[in-house]
C-alpha cells in the first residue's frame, strides 16, 4: 500500500558484477528515496531497500529493466523482510559466501568511447594511456583470480591504486566505480620495448613509437594484449606479410587485419551493416567479410593476406593500445600511422598463444623483430573471437575473448559435468543445472603443449563457477587425445567416462542452443570432416533424427573406401581419385588430379582400392568437397583444414551462374543415400566442355543443396518432422547454408542455424553436456586404478 514503509532483500542473479551494477542501483534507490544497501557476493548482487512500497516495487521492476548495458540479468528474486529504519543507500563491501548460484564473469569487452576520448584528450591525465578502461569496457576474463569478482582475485592486485585513481574507484557516482581493470600512468601496468630478446629502456609512449618505427621499416612486433600476443605488421608492406607468413610457417592460411576504422576496413572487403555492427560491438570479434579491394594495391593487400579464399577476416582496434598503433601521435606529425595491420595469434602454429614476457621472448623469437611487452600478467590466454558477419546474420567461427566465459541456458538440467568436445577446434564445457560454460577457444589438442592450455582452462574455469564434475564426456573417437586426457582426468577422480558420437554432438549443441525441448525431434543435416561413426567408418555427410538423448541415422551420402584415412586430408587429388573410381569414372590423364598424380601414387591407390588395405570407408561431406575442388583444378594439396573447400566456395560466390548437375537421393539399406557419382560424371564432361571452372563450382554447391532439401522433405514427410537443423563444419559455408535454408523454407520447413556455438567442433563440447544430461552416450569402461 502507498505510504507503508517495507524493506525488500533481493538477490539478482547473471553477469552483474564489473559492469556497473551496484553504482547503477544505488543511484536507481537514492533516485526513488530509498535507503538499504547493495555489495556482491559469490553468487550475484544482493541488495536491501527499505522506504515507500510504491517505490520498492517500482526499484524490484527496474532492477531487470534498465540494467546497465553490459549486464545480463538471469533472475531477480524479491522477498519482504523486517524494517530496520535505515536512513541512508549504502554500497557494501562484497562477501564471500556460499551460494546455491556463483556469479557470471564478464567478458573482455571492447575499449568504450568515453575511455577512447580520454586516451585522446592532451588534457586528460589518461592521455595515450594504453590501458585505459572503466567499468563500462575493457578486460574482464583474463584478468580474473577468483571470486567474488574484486581487484584483490584479478591480477591488477599488483597494481595499487594512487589517490587519483582511488578516488575513482570509490565514488559510486564515478563510472570507475569498483572497476576492477581502473588504472592510469603512474599506478597501473606499463609497456616496454625489447629488441633481440633484451629491453632497450624505451617505456610507456617511447616503447610504442619504437614499435611503431619498426613496423614502419617492414618488421614485425610481438605486442601482447588483452589475452595474448599478436604478431603485427603492416597489411600494406607486401614483403612484411611475406616474411611473415614465411616465419609463422603458416602456407596459405589466411591472416586477420586490423583496420583503423571502418572506412579502412571498406578499402579490403564489403561491410554491410550487420558486419559493422558486429566489428564496433562490445564483443569486437574478427568478422569474414566478402573480399572486395578498392584498387589494385588493395587486391594485392588481400592475395597477400588471404590467398584464394575470396574474404578477408576484419577487425577494429578494440583496446586503447590498438587504438594507439593505428591513431596519430601528436607528438610525430610526420609519421604515417598504418591504416591496415595484420594481427595473427603470437604464438608456432598449432601451438597456444603466448601469454607472458619470458615465454614470448623464447617461443617468438624466431618470428618477431621487436617485442612490445606489458607487466599486467594475462590470467586467462585468449584468442580473438571470429565470426562470419553479413546479409543480415552472425555466424560464429570462434568462440573466444568477448564472448566467453558466458554461459549457454540448458534445456535440459545437467548434473556437474564436464565435456572436452573433439580434437580440433577444441573448446570444453563445464555444466551444472540449467547453465553451460564454455571455455575460450584453445585449440587442436594434437601436441602436449594444447592438452595442457585445456588442462589450465578448465580449471581456472572450474574455479570460478564452482563446478565440481560428477560426470566426464569426450568424443567417441579410440584415437583422440583429447578423449585419453578425459580418461585420465576421470580416472584420477574416481569419475566414470561418458562418450559421445561426434555428431550426435553436432546436432545437440545446435538443439541446446535454440533451446529445443528435450524430445521434441529435429532432422539433423549434419555435415563436417571427420567424425567416429558407430559403424567404425568415417561419417560426415549425416542425416540423424531425434533429439538429445537418443538419434536415429536416417540418411548418409554414399560411402567411398578413403585410402589412408585421416591422412586424405592433405591430398583433395587423392580423394578426388577415389570418389571417381566410385563413380566409374577412369583416371584420364586430362583430368586435372590424375595428372597431379605420379604413375607411383596412382599405382599404390589403385592396389588400395582394389584390396580395401588401408582404406577405411567415409561418408564425409568434407571430403567430397576436397574431391570437388581437386576434380576442377582448383586444390591438389590443402594447408590448412578447410583449404580447399574454402576456393571452391569462393569461385561459386563470385560465379554468374551455376551449371546443371545433381546429386541422386535413393533409398538404402540403411536410410537415405545422397549418390554423388551421376554429378561427377557430369562435372567431367562439362569440364572437357570448356564450361568455366566458377559455374561448376556454383553448381556443385547447388547440388548439395538441392540433395539436401530433396531427402529433408522425404524425411519430414515420412517422419512427421518439420524443423530441420543445419551443423557441422561444412555449414560455415555461407553460400552452401544460405541456399540450403532457401529451399528448405521453400518448402515450409523451420530451420535451425548456430548463432551462439560454432558449427565446427568448437560447438562439440555443449552438445555432449546436453547429451549426457537427457541420459543419452555410452559408458567407457569407467573408472579404473592406474598403474604408479
Amino acid at each position: 500500500m502507498n505510504g507503508a514503509v517495507v524493506r525488500c532483500r533481493v538477490r539478482v542473479t547473471g553477469v552483474v558484477q564489473g559492469v556497473g551494477y551496484r553504482p547503477f542501483v544505488h543511484a536507481l534507490a537514492t533516485s526513488l528515496g530509498l535507503a538499504g544497501l547493495v555489495g556482491n557476493d559469490a553468487g550475484g548482487v544482493f541488495v536491501e531497500a527499505e522506504g515507500d512500497a510504491s517505490a520498492v516495487d517500482e526499484l524490484v521492476r527496474r532492477l531487470r529493466d534498465d540494467a546497465p548495458p553490459l549486464a545480463v540479468v538471469e533472475t531477480v528474486v524479491a522477498d519482504d523482510v523486517p524494517a530496520r529504519g535505515d536512513t541512508a543507500f549504502v554500497i557494501v563491501a562484497s562477501r564471500d559466501v556460499a551460494a546455491d548460484v556463483v556469479a557470471l564473469i564478464p567478458p573482455d569487452t571492447a575499449a568504450c568511447a568515453d575511455c577512447l576520448r580520454e586516451v585522446d584528450d592532451p588534457a586528460d591525465r589518461r592521455f595515450r594511456y594504453p590501458f585505459t578502461a572503466c567499468t563500462y569496457c575493457g578486460p574482464r576474463y583474463t584478468l580474473v583470480t577468483g571470486l567474488p569478482y574484486d581487484r584483490p582475485f584479478t591480477t591488477m592486485a599488483a597494481f595499487p591504486l594512487c589517490d587519483d585513481c582511488r578516488r575513482e574507484y570509490e565514488d559510486p557516482a564515478d563510472r570507475r566505480f569498483h572497476a576492477q581493470p581502473t588504472a592510469c600512468p603512474v599506478c597501473g601496468p606499463q609497456l616496454w620495448f625489447a629488441s633481440h630478446g633484451e629491453a632497450t629502456g624505451e617505456r610507456a609512449d617511447a616503447a610504442l613509437a619504437a614499435a611503431l618505427d619498426v613496423i614502419a621499416a617492414g618488421g614485425i612486433v610481438a605486442v601482447k594484449g588483452i589475452g595474448g600476443y599478436h604478431l603485427v605488421c603492416d597489411a600494406e608492406d607486401l614483403g612484411a606479410v611475406a616474411r611473415l607468413r614465411e616465419r609463422k610457417q603458416r602456407g596459405g592460411k589466411p591472416f586477420a587485419v586490423m583496420a583503423r576504422d571502418v572506412e579502412s576496413a571498406r578499402l579490403l572487403v564489403a561491410v554491410d551493416d550487420t558486419a559493422a555492427r558486429a566489428m564496433a560491438s562490445p564483443q569486437s570479434p574478427i568478422a569474414v567479410c566478402p573480399a572486395a579491394p578498392q584498387d589494385e594495391a588493395m587486391h594485392a593487400v588481400v592475395e597477400a593476406v588471404a590467398p584464394g579464399v575470396g574474404t578477408v577476416g576484419v577487425m577494429l582496434p578494440y583496446s586503447p593500445l590498438h587504438h594507439l598503433l593505428t591513431a596519430p601521435h601528436p607528438q610525430r606529425p610526420d609519421a604515417v600511422p598504418p591504416r591496415l595491420l595484420v594481427m595473427t595469434s603470437g604464438n608456432v602454429s598449432d601451438e597456444p598463444i603466448c601469454t607472458e614476457a619470458a615465454e614470448a621472448d623464447e617461443r617468438l623469437a624466431h618470428l618477431a623483430d621487436a617485442f612490445l611487452h606489458h607487466d599486467r600478467s594475462i590470467h586467462v590466454a585468449c584468442d580473438d573471437s571470429v565470426v562470419r558477419a553479413g546479409g543480415g546474420a552472425v555466424r560464429p567461427v570462434r568462440r573466444s575473448r568477448g564472448y566467453a566465459p558466458m554461459p549457454v541456458r540448458l534445456p535440459v538440467p545437467s548434473r556437474p559435468a564436464l565435456a572436452v568436445g573433439g580434437e580440433l577446434k577444441t573448446t570444453a564445457c563445464l555444466a551444472s543445472g540449467e547453465r553451460a560454460w564454455l571455455t575460450q577457444h584453445v585449440g587442436d589438442t594434437e601436441n602436449l603443449e594444447t592438452l595442457a592450455m585445456l588442462e589450465r582452462s578448465v580449471g581456472t574455469l572450474a574455479e570460478l563457477t564452482r563446478v565440481a564434475p560428477e560426470v566426464v564426456v569426450a568424443d567417441a573417437h579410440p584415437g583422440y587425445l583429447s578423449r585419453r586426457w578425459a580418461q585420465i582426468w576421470a580416472d584420477d577422480r574416481g569419475l566414470l567416462l561418458h562418450l559421445v558420437q561426434h555428431h550426435h554432438a553436432h546436432l545437440a549443441s545446435l538443439l541446446a542452443e535454440h533451446g529445443v525441448p528435450d524430445g521434441e525431434p529435429v532432422l539433423g543435416v549434419v555435415c563436417d570432416g571427420t567424425g567416429w561413426g558407430t559403424d567404425g567408418a568415417i561419417w560426415g555427410g549425416e542425416l540423424l533424427l531425434g533429439s538429445y538423448a537418443e538419434v536415429r541415422r536416417v540418411g548418409h551420402l554414399a560411402p567411398v573406401q578413403l585410402p589412408g584415412g585421416d591422412a586424405a586430408i592433405r591430398r583433395p587429388a587423392r580423394t578426388a581419385l577415389t570418389h571417381l573410381s566410385a563413380a566409374g569414372i577412369p583416371w584420364d590423364a586430362d583430368l586435372p588430379p590424375v595428372s597431379d598424380a605420379d604413375d607411383r601414387e596412382r599405382t599404390a591407390l589403385a592396389g588400395m582400392l582394389r584390396s580395401g588395405f588401408g582404406c577405411t570407408p567415409t561418408t564425409s561431406m568434407g571430403r567430397l568437397f576436397d574431391a570437388v575442388a581437386s576434380l576442377l583444378g582448383v586444390r591438389h594439396d590443402s594447408e590448412y583444414e578447410g583449404q580447399a573447400a574454402m576456393e571452391l566456395e569462393a569461385l561459386a560466390a563470385a560465379a554468374p551462374r551455376g551449371s546443371e548437375v545433381r546429386i541422386d537421393v535413393v533409398d538404402g539399406s540403411d536410410g537415405l543415400v545422397l549418390e554423388p557419382a551421376p554429378l561427377l560424371n557430369t562435372l567431367v564432361g562439362f569440364l572437357r566442355d570448356g564450361v568455366p571452372v566458377g559455374e561448376l563450382a556454383r553448381g556443385f554447391h547447388d547440388a548439395v543443396a538441392d540433395a539436401v532439401a530433396r531427402a529433408a522433405l522425404r524425411v519430414s514427410e515420412d517422419a512427421g518432422v518439420r524443423t530441420v537443423g543445419l551443423t557441422g563444419g561444412v555449414f560455415q559455408n555461407v553460400y552452401l547454408s544460405t541456399a540450403c535454408r532457401g529451399r528448405l523454407e521453400m518448402h515450409g520447413l523451420r530451420v535451425l542455424e548456430h548463432a551462439v556455438v560454432p558449427p565446427n567442433d568448437g560447438g562439440l563440447a555443449l552438445g555432449q553436456v546436453a547429451i549426457v544430461a537427457a541420459g543419452g552416450g555410452t559408458s567407457s569402461t569407467g573408472p579404473r586404478e592406474r598403474n604408479g
